[in-house]
């Protein structure tokens, strides 16, 4: 039997995950479509408020029942503390219920805030069951935007501005969290492009190529798999000479804004383009794990990078 999908898509409120979980969960044809807050009710009425004030108070107001708050640097480390605590009595229960559906072989969709990166142990589950983590963001003028839509929309809404700014935190907290543990970061737009972001990730093709561009040259390769076809870079490894081990770097380079922002990056700091090019010299060539939307676009790019000299056939 194939190994069944377990999608995770984790955001702060009014980014628009329930929206685009559902309609993930119909274009898939996954019948358990299940919601952090649903968990984080029914692990409330187990673990008592006298035990667990975080998990009882709201994601954006967790902080309130933290102890020492005086030893958090700002304000934003504060609120994240309380997020993360909040969030933590949560997700072992989500844990149990993505074995569940492995156990059962059946495919799930979980959305909801709780999902923090780094805090949940998706590592366990690879083995039996094909894992997407996506993180949803936003810029602030269009989270704001989409966030007092929805507050209105909800009894609690006045309430649910006033914590625009603690939202805000935990949004970044996430994002953050992501970047570290290597979750797929997708921008909203509209529900259709978000969606067609997403459909591309689960039913992408991957292949590893050998590659043995320069540092100067880089920007032209990731400009053949990013902007030209629409596909990413998820893994670079650097077989070093006279070094049993690889050195392995995770990327997950998938958006044109990421990719240009990380050719700058490299181009506008001398230091790294320094020690980028020393790892070069040590690597007769990369393997780029790439992948594309489908067969045909990744073997438009092999095929391109082969024109450009740049594919190394062991």
């Amino acid at each position: 039997m194939r190994k069944p999908y377990v999608i995770l898509i984790g955001s702060a409120s009014g980014i628009g995950k329930s929206t685009i979980a559902a309609e993930l969960a119909k274009q898939l044809n996954i019948k358990h479509l299940i919601e952090s807050d649903f968990i984080r009710a029914v692990v409330r009425g187990i673990i008592g408020k006298e035990y667990a004030p975080a998990l009882h108070n709201s994601s954006y107001e967790a902080y309130k029942s933290l102890r020492n708050k005086s030893k958090y640097d700002n304000y934003d480390e504060l609120v994240s503390s309380g997020f993360d605590e909040h969030a933590s009595y949560v997700i072992p229960a989500l844990e149990k219920v993505i074995q569940r559906a492995i156990t059962d072989y059946d495919d799930i969709i979980i959305e909801g805030v709780h999902l923090v990166p780094g805090l949940i142990d998706i590592e366990q589950f690879y083995e039996d069951a094909n894992i997407y983590f996506f993180i949803l963001s936003s810029d602030e003028e269009a989270h704001k935007e989409r966030f007092v839509k929805r507050a209105i929309q909800i009894h609690r809404g006045g309430k649910q501005l006033e914590f625009f700014t603690e939202n805000r935190i935990i949004h970044n907290h996430l994002i953050s969290q992501a970047e570290k543990f290597n979750a797929t970061i997708v921008k909203t737009e509209n529900i259709n492009n978000t969606l067609s972001k997403l459909l591309k990730t689960i039913k992408q093709t991957c292949k590893t190529v050998c590659l043995t561009n320069s540092v100067d040259e880089l920007e032209e390769v990731v400009d053949i798999i990013i902007k030209q076809n629409n596909s990413s870079i998820t893994k670079i490894v650097y077989k070093l000479g006279g070094f049993k081990d690889s050195l392995v770097k995770t990327t997950n380079i998938s958006d044109s804004d990421e990719a240009t922002k990380f050719i700058k990056s490299i181009n506008e700091n001398k230091d790294k383009k320094e020690d980028l090019n020393k790892l070069y010299a040590l690597s007769k060539y990369r393997k780029f794990t790439i992948c594309a939307p489908d067969d045909d676009s990744l073997n438009n790019i092999i095929e391109e990078l082969t024109k450009r000299g740049f594919v190394y056939n062991e």
